[in-house]
Parts: C-alpha cells; sequence; structure tokens
C-alpha cells in the first residue's frame, strides 16, 4: 500500500474516532426497577413517569426549580373561572415528523380521562376539551379550579394518529395486565426517541432530531436505562465505570461512593413520604388469626404507630438519610405544617395497652405486603417495623415483591396492611385527598370514608378563595392525621451517584431532566 493511502486511511480512522468522541455522548442510567409501562396515561408512578418525560411533553411543566413553565403550550389565559384558552406552539412535531396540532392535545387530555387511565383523578375537574384552531385548545372545567395548571404538567400529549393507526385509543388496562402497543412503544414530542426496549433489561433513547428544543453540543446525545435491582450490584456497576448515573444510590453504599475519586454523590429531600396502609373494611383480615379486623379500631391503629421506632429506622435503616413524619406530604406542599407533621411519641408500653383495651391483650397476626425495588430501603424499612411491632405483639409475616407485583395486587385489594409511598407532583394537598382519603378513590385501599373530608375535597377543587381554600385543607388534615388512617413513617431523602464528570441536575421530584444533562 502506497504510504499516501495508508496515511488517508489512518486520517480516516482518526476523524471517525474524534467525532465519536465528541459527539455521541451517552450517559448510562441505573435504577433498582423499571418503568412499569410506556403509555403515559397508564400509570401514575415515580420511574414511569421519569421515562414517559424523556419523550413525551405536556402542554406545561416544571423547570428545575419546580416552577410552572410553558412547554407545548407558550402561553394561556382564563376568560371566565371555568373556561382555559391555552395557545400552542407552531413548530412542535412529534419524533416521526408530524406536526402536533390541536387535535393532539384535545385527543390527548380525553385520552387520559378514560377509565383505564391512572391520570382520570388528575383532571377529574375538566369537563369539556375542543379545539378552536390548529393552535388554541379551549378546556372547561365543572368548578373553577386553582391547581389546574399543576394537574396539567402531568398529562402527556400523544399523537392522534399514531394511536388510531396502532389501536391505541385508550390508555393500556395496566391493572388487567392488558399488552397493547403503546405500552412497549412511545412516539412523543420530547427531546429523546426510544429506539429499543427490552422491558426490565434495557430500554435506549436517542436524541430527536425533530424536538423543536435545543440542546448544546455538550449535552447528552443518547440514554441507556438499565435497571439493575440488586443495591450492590447498582454500585459496582458505577465503580467499575458500566454505568454513569444511578439515580437511586443505596445509603448504605454513599461513603463508599463518596471515597471514590471518579464519583460524586448529590443528596436532596424528596418529594416523596413513605407510610404503612391498613384495610378498615374488610370484616375480618384476610391473613389474620382473629376473626375480625383489628384495624377497624383507632386504638389498634394507634398502637401500631407507636410501636414503631421511627428514630431507629432513620438511624440505622436510612443512615441518616429521612425525615419522620406525621402527616402524608411534606414540606413546600400547599397546606403542610410543621405542626401537622409531628409524630405521636413511640412507646412500646402505651401501644401494648392500647392493643389490651382494643380486645387484643396478646396481639393478632397479620401479612405485611412490601415492594422490594420501589422506595429507599423498602424491605429493609418493613423488615424493622415487624420487629417493632413484635415487640407488642403483633406477629407480622413480610412479604416482600417487585413493584409490578405489589402495585397491581394492591390495586386489586389484596393487601390487609402493605407499604406506599406517595409523592405530590403538583404541590397541592388536594392530590393527597383526592387519591389516598376521598371516598372511593383509586388509592384509598385502607378504605377510609368521612363526609367531612369528601366536602373538604370539594372546596379544595372549586374555591379561589385562598383563605377559605386553605382553610378547608387544614380542616381535613386534622380530620384523618386524628383517625390514624395511616401510618406515617417518613419523608425520603434521594441520592443520585455519578461519575464525577457527567451532570445531571437533582430534583425533588427525583425526575431526572436529561435536557439539562452535560459533561466536564
Amino acid at each position: 500500500m502506497k504510504p499516501k493511502n495508508l496515511l488517508r486511511i489512518l486520517l480516516a480512522f482518526l476523524f471517525v474516532f474524534v467525532s465519536t468522541q465528541t459527539y455521541a455522548k451517552t450517559i448510562k442510567w441505573s435504577m433498582q426497577g423499571d418503568s412499569l409501562t410506556l403509555d403515559p396515561h397508564a400509570q401514575n408512578e415515580g420511574p414511569t413517569t421519569q421515562v414517559s418525560r424523556q419523550i413525551y411533553e405536556a402542554l406545561v411543566t416544571r423547570g428545575l426549580d419546580m416552577s410552572i413553565g410553558p412547554q407545548l403550550a407558550t402561553k394561556w389565559a382564563t376568560v371566565d373561572e371555568n373556561t382555559w384558552y391555552f395557545y400552542l406552539r407552531e413548530d412542535v412535531k412529534f419524533s416521526n415528523g408530524q406536526k402536533m396540532t390541536s387535535e393532539d392535545v384535545v385527543f390527548s387530555i380525553l385520552r387520559a380521562k378514560q377509565p383505564t387511565s391512572d391520570f382520570k383523578e388528575y383532571i377529574s375537574t375538566i369537563s369539556g376539551v375542543k379545539a378552536i384552531d390548529d393552535y388554541t385548545v379551549q378546556i372547561k372545567t365543572s368548578k373553577p379550579n386553582p391547581i389546574l395548571l399543576n394537574q396539567l404538567s402531568n398529562i402527556f400529549i400523544m399523537s392522534k394518529q399514531w394511536c388510531n393507526e396502532n389501536f391505541a385509543i385508550v390508555p393500556q388496562n395496566w391493572d388487567a395486565s392488558q399488552e397493547t402497543f403503546s405500552a412497549t412503544n412511545a412516539m412523543g414530542t420530547g427531546p429523546f426517541k426510544i429506539t429499543l426496549r427490552e422491558p426490565n433489561t434495557k430500554t435506549v433513547f436517542k436524541r430527536n432530531s425533530k424536538w423543536w428544543g435545543s440542546m448544546k453540543d455538550n449535552k447528552v446525545t443518547q440514554i441507556e436505562l438499565l435497571p439493575i435491582k440488586n443495591a450492590a450490584t447498582r454500585v459496582a456497576a458505577l465503580l467499575s465505570g458500566e454505568i454513569d448515573l444511578v439515580t437511586d444510590a443505596p445509603v448504605q453504599d454513599l461513603a463508599r461512593i463518596t471515597s471514590s475519586a471518579g464519583h460524586k454523590v448529590e443528596s436532596t429531600p424528596q418529594m416523596r413520604t413513605i407510610f404503612l396502609g391498613m384495610d378498615q373494611a374488610a370484616d375480618k383480615l384476610r391473613t389474620g388469626n382473629t376473626g375480625d379486623n383489628p384495624f377497624k379500631k383507632k386504638a389498634v391503629r394507634q398502637a401500631l404507630y407507636q410501636a414503631i421506632d421511627i428514630e431507629a429506622i432513620k438511624k440505622k435503616v436510612m443512615r441518616g438519610l429521612s425525615e419522620p413524619a406525621g402527616i402524608i406530604t411534606f414540606p413546600g406542599v400547599n397546606g403542610y405544617t410543621k405542626e401537622l407533621d409531628k409524630r405521636l411519641p413511640y412507646d412500646v408500653d402505651a401501644a401494648k395497652k392500647l392493643l389490651a383495651d382494643a380486645g387484643y391483650p396478646n396481639g393478632f397476626e397479620v401479612e405485611l405486603r412490601c415492594p422490594n425495588d420501589r422506595y429507599v430501603n423498602d424491605e429493609a424499612i418493613c423488615t424493622a417495623v415487624v420487629g417493632m411491632l413484635g415487640k407488642i405483639g403483633v406477629k407480622v409475616n413480610l412479604f416482600a415483591q417487585t413493584k409490578s407485583k405489589h402495585f397491581k395486587e394492591l390495586k386489586d385489594n389484596q393487601g390487609d396492611f402493605y407499604m406506599l409511598g406517595w409523592g405530590v407532583p403538583t404541590l397541592d394537598s388536594h392530590y393527597v385527598f383526592h387519591y389516598l382519603y376521598e371516598s372511593g378513590a383509586s388509592w384509598n385501599k385502607v378504605n377510609f370514608s368521612d363526609s367531612e373530608v369528601d366536602a373538604a375535597i370539594r372546596v379544595m377543587e372549586g374555591e379561589v378563595d385562598l383563605e377559605k381554600r386553605n382553610a378547608a385543607i387544614a380542616k381535613a388534615w386534622k380530620i384523618v392525621r386524628d383517625d390514624i388512617s395511616y401510618l406515617p413513617l417518613h419523608h425520603q431523602v434521594i441520592s443520585w451517584a455519578s461519575k464525577s464528570d457527567v451532570n445531571v441536575p437533582i430534583r425533588p421530584n427525583n425526575e431526572p431532566l436529561f435536557r439539562f444533562a452535560s459533561f466536564n
């Protein structure tokens, strides 16, 4: 081979190598569990929304500082207390090149209101939606809704044409294990598109060249989501360089990760409260030995509450990265007060007396259902609770399983006693009441029902006088806190660990926005 030709070949290889290093910037991302589905309206679950938000967009969105701002809508206005107009961007295309118009927005909102949607309660006050023209949408509400923008920030817009062509007109019925095209495929207007989907193994996102927004050349061009359930394996993959970012770094390994010169850890209080629920409607426990249902009695619920040493869980299980909770919401949410968040004292003797007075001097037996791949140290927390309740004579049999089975069986009313975590993406107490306390609500698996609380929820939904609205919230919190309908545990603290040269801004909702990622 002539020297000139050899030089040309070597330069070509060098160009390809340099170009690849310069432009192909991939972040390999891991967490303990995968998205449950790619259908953006089928499951209102944290990791599922994390994945959806890379592909799909909403009319409005929360930025890095968690404030609401424009996304697919550039502006909005109300013409009366029940009528909103949203004015859309005119340069938006789906990742297949199809233009987005008002028809897609109307279709998506109506889709999100369907019975199989897990987001229908988000937008229950929307009574009508229609296209005024190609880029103007009118939304009607059944009553004045002061938090409509907060709610719409989580309603993702899909292509009407794509859904029609792929028989995805209604959301996947996830609770019934339905398989649909939209559950394993995605096509949105967001900064990334999915090019490979292997559930629980690997999902590849590539930059969407049709995206209306912009990212600088030093930003990520590809994401690979590699779920790793085992904490030790996940950390080992990070430290060995196989993984670039872990968004649920195990608390027990944070010091080891921090001590690595090539890695860093960031922690922040999360918008999520971990708690235990108890079915108070069943005539007898499914897994108990009493022939009745002890959870019907407030004294029993209070006994379990006061038998849980939450400070010990914080110190030993959470390594200090949690904040004991007295209610199922956290600082920053409208309606939260520090006074309400105070816990009842840990008191084993008082708990034993409460049980005896309630008719269970020797305790009782029950199964505790927990996920083992959803929350920070979820199974370890449940294990600690089992030991603590044993001290007052309550024999708890722990049943821990993957979140997909845990949530599905819980929705199917299979749990006497269970763990759940609740975030508040709207940053308003209404979200908690609407899902967890309203009579008949989809996640009200403790079967709490109170006419005064239901009435207060109606005020939260339709009162624009903030003083009156906040008074209704305060009243509702006092009622449910005194009832001990749930056993609050703690507000979760999240930790993200990454290579030192990978920068993904941490947010209190635990959602990475990879369009803001950069490399040193």
